[in-house]
């Protein structure tokens, strides 16, 4: 017997493809989705992994936390209410969450939230010089431990400090280490729907304040009075250093993100502080107090309103990343 299919196929092929311009460290898009009559499923896609900066799936599965906010978000907006069961079933842990979907009204905030949803990316371009208020720090990072994540804004100048060290000196390492270069350069400049595509990058005037981004070479050392304190710092962190934490960190950041689109903020994960065992530990130790794990980090900052949007990553067609049963 064929079951009657409650959410029709454009409705789920819609949801997809908002989910799909999450974010993902290198734009790997390490997630496949699965549809049913009423559900849909996210896995966890491993032949996307990066084997040396992320052994064990950390980013991968918060990358597909994030897709797993913005389906819901969108779902939302598309007048359908989500059900959502995490880690279903311990004997498939590549099956990361359930959705299960049913009618309901659309929020006032609908349009705002599509057009948010479509505007979000990654912005590695320099920041205007205005602060961003620490209450607004907090704000986001309030709406990030809405959906389940934890995660603090850095406000102390000595822990900021401490944070700009340590992401410069992981830039430096990996830098330095030829697999993770190598790893990185796969990632640039494909063929396809996936990557970091060259005019993705600044260049020139529009780098990141002293900031290099994680695709280009830099110094470790920084002097104390560069510390540019406009910018914002959050670190996400957890208890748990396990799937289900990075899971939930995944879509706090996916929360966060889409409130600081809407308010014009930019925002960049320094995730390669945490892909380098030596500068995690030592956030967790001289940050965190040693009291939890740390997930990610990002950096905030005001979007500039006289120049055009940035290029956008390209991304996998929806036939490549939904299968319907």
């Amino acid at each position: 017997m064929t079951s009657t299919r409650l959410v029709p196929v454009e409705t789920l092929h819609r949801i997809v493809e908002i989910a799909t311009r999450a974010p993902s460290v290198h734009n790997t898009q390490p997630w496949q989705w699965r549809g049913g009559s009423h559900t849909l499923e996210l896995y966890a896609d491993t032949s996307r992994r990066l084997p040396h900066t992320d052994p064990d799936a950390r980013n991968l599965i918060l990358s597909c936390g994030a897709a797993l906010h913005h389906a819901q978000a969108a779902a939302e907006a598309l007048g359908w209410q989500t059900r959502v069961v995490r880690h279903p079933d311990p004997d498939r842990p590549d099956l990361l969450a359930s959705l299960d979907l049913s009618p309901g009204p659309p929020p006032a905030t609908a349009d705002e939230t599509l057009a948010a949803l479509d505007r979000r990316c990654t912005d590695r371009r320099r920041f205007t010089a205005w602060p961003v208020p620490e209450e607004r720090q907090s704000h986001l990072a309030r709406i990030a431990n809405h959906w389940g994540a934890r995660a603090v804004a850095l406000t102390d100048e000595s822990e900021r400090f401490i944070a700009e060290r340590l992401v410069r000196r992981a830039h430096h390492l990996q830098w330095a280490d030829p697999a993770a270069r190598a790893e990185q350069a796969a990632w640039q400049d494909r063929d396809g729907g996936d990557g970091v595509p060259p005019d993705a990058l600044p260049g020139g005037a529009d780098h990141l304040g002293d900031h290099p981004h994680r695709f280009e070479g830099a110094s470790e050392e920084r002097a104390a009075t560069d510390l540019e304190a406009s910018d914002g710092l959050l670190v996400f962190f957890d208890t748990d250093d396990d799937p289900a934490a990075w899971l939930r960190a995944g879509e706090g950041l996916g929360a966060m993100w889409l409130a600081a689109t809407t308010a014009g903020l930019a925002l960049v994960p320094l995730s390669q502080v945490i892909e380098v065992p030596e500068t995690r530990a030592a956030l967790q130790a001289e940050v965190l107090g040693s009291l939890a794990h740390p997930l990610l980090l990002v950096r905030l900052g005001w979007r500039s309103t006289g120049r055009p949007p940035p290029a956008r990553t390209p991304r996998r067609p929806v036939s490549e990343v939904l299968e319907l049963d």
